[in-house]
């Protein structure tokens, strides 16, 4: 197969080593929410806009997966924290095959960190991409909440733009006695190279 970014024979992966290596390699951004909670992503936005397009596609499993692992389990391993504390993926609904928070969340198991899934799922389903901050207030996701034992939780994303969506998951875990210590993201749109 080729290389997704350079286009080079690539025997074993939908992308190179060298491209890893040049593309994905992780650097903390950080923004804040709520005044007070980290939101970290890894990536500037530019260098992997053309992979985050592939979500919604089969291709995007192993995108996902490849980033995951450069990224979210890298930073797992790394972790210190002085709890055990939950993951929770936003939406982790399966479109196309697979939920692509999913793949990012399990990349996060380690001894402190334990992924949850079908925690927070949005009941409304309307289309946030290159929406304005009105327009997504206007049309909130209303995060459904299922009960978890843990009360300090990761919020995971694949996209930080606004943080309405972080935001609005965050007071949703707030308002049933959880404590959202941090986000993380694969890439926060403000960031470029």
């Amino acid at each position: 197969m080729r290389c997704m970014m350079c286009e080079r024979w690539s025997i074993f992966s939908h992308i190179c080593r060298t491209c890893q290596e040049s593309f994905l390699t992780p650097q903390l951004y950080q923004r804040k929410i709520l005044g007070s909670i980290p939101v970290y992503s890894f990536f500037p936005y530019s260098d992997i806009e053309p992979l985050l397009l592939t979500k919604h596609t089969d291709l995007g499993h192993y995108i996902y997966t490849i980033m995951a692992k450069r990224s979210m389990e890298r930073f797992a391993r790394e972790w210190s924290y002085e709890n055990k504390v939950a993951s929770i993926s936003i939406d982790d609904h399966a479109a196309s095959g697979y939920a692509h928070t999913a793949v990012l969340n399990r990349a996060l198991k380690s001894p402190l960190i334990t992924p949850l899934y079908g925690r927070l799922r949005a009941s409304q389903h309307h289309k946030y991409a290159g929406k304005s901050v009105e327009e997504r207030l206007l049309n909130p996701r209303n995060f459904r909440y299922a009960p978890f034992e843990e009360g300090e939780v990761i919020l995971v994303d694949d996209i930080v733009t606004t943080g309405t969506t972080l935001t609005e998951a965050a007071e949703t875990l707030h308002s049933h006695g959880k404590k959202v210590i941090l986000c993380l993201t694969l890439t926060d749109a403000q960031t470029k190279v």
